[in-house]
């Protein structure tokens, strides 16, 4: 069936399509009766505005790209925060997926195509060189991920301050010998190593680095691999949540107790950290702080006309749940 179009709301209400465009968009000049008659047509035939058509009608889209990992707790939830900030400021956003198929740079092009006026990437794992040459065609802000801004803008929380907390936290409950699940390749992999390094250091307690990754099964595997060591670590800190997960389940299966046993943290402080049954101590990144900073710098490029990059840190916060406890006898 044919969607109803302008001109088919104007038939039915017997006026000008001219009248019909400025009742729906709530413009002066028709009268009250003629409003009437428009918005009882429209309701009737189920008329919606092709948005699309409108904004490329303008010289001007208003829209905001952001290509998304739907299967990342922590993205889906970012990108979430940066659509409510663009709706505060009248902008749309276009989420496109990463995909074993479309990758985070073609991904990019296809919201070029669509004629984004900015990029918003949420923690790319793409080069700098190659976010560099995205912004070379419009204003581009890497969110979540450290990165030299050359030409691009950068809005980030301290990874490094934000796993010092959690060995803070760990030592000051009587920790001594902490493992770290590394994040893998992940961008943010190497701060978060580095502040677990630095902090066990500053305490003075042993800190020892595994090899770990950004998924529920990088954290199972690491899980496995510590269970088949003489003696569990009375701690383990994960660079991100899901990994964080992944070790979990494979530490209750295994008949481990957390906190009992071995005390365990993630970061992000995702929806899955909180459901009750996983109540995850873990770092806050303040993605509601990050997509408001991450939207300003766009559009203070776009309607403010700022050339100059900058980076904005913001930092990180402790969430003290139910899976760390002093350490085992």
């Amino acid at each position: 069936m044919r969607r109803p179009r302008l001109e088919d709301v104007a038939a039915a209400a017997g006026v000008s399509t001219a009248s019909v465009s400025l009742v729906l968009r709530g413009r002066p000049g028709p009268s009250d009766r003629t409003r009437e008659k428009v918005l009882a047509a429209a309701a009737q035939l189920g008329y919606r505005a092709d948005r699309a058509a409108s904004l490329l009608a303008r010289r001007r889209t208003h829209l905001l790209g952001v290509p998304v990992q739907l299967r990342d707790v922590y993205r889906a939830e970012l990108a979430e925060e940066i659509q409510l900030a663009a709706d505060r400021r009248g902008y749309t956003v276009a989420l496109s997926a990463i995909t074993a198929a479309h990758d985070e740079q073609r991904v990019a092009e296809t919201l070029l195509d669509l004629r984004c006026e900015a990029l918003l990437l949420l923690a790319p794992g793409m080069p700098d060189a190659d976010i560099a040459a995205l912004a070379t065609r419009v204003p581009v802000v890497a969110v979540s991920r450290r990165a030299e801004p050359a030409g691009f803008d950068v809005v980030r929380v301290a990874d490094d301050q934000g796993v010092a907390l959690v060995v803070d936290h760990l030592v000051e409950l009587g920790h001594h010998a902490l493992v770290h699940v590394d994040g893998g390749s992940e961008a943010m992999a190497a701060d978060r190593r580095d502040g677990f390094l630095a902090a066990t250091a500053r305490h003075g307690v042993a800190g020892r680095v595994v090899p770990g990754g950004n998924t529920e099964e990088a954290g199972a595997a690491a899980a496995r691999a510590l269970l088949a060591e003489p003696e569990l670590p009375t701690a383990v800190v994960a660079a991100n949540d899901r990994s964080a997960i992944g070790l979990l389940d494979v530490f209750l299966r295994a008949g481990v107790r957390v906190p009992g046993d071995v005390s365990l943290t993630g970061y992000d402080d995702s929806e899955l950290s909180r459901l009750a049954h996983v109540d995850l101590t873990t770092v806050n990144q303040e993605a509601a702080e990050q997509a408001e900073q991450a939207v300003d710098a766009a559009l203070d490029r776009l309607d403010g006309g700022r050339t100059t990059s900058v980076e904005r840190v913001l930092p990180p916060r402790l969430v003290v749940r139910g899976t760390t406890g002093p350490p085992r006898r």
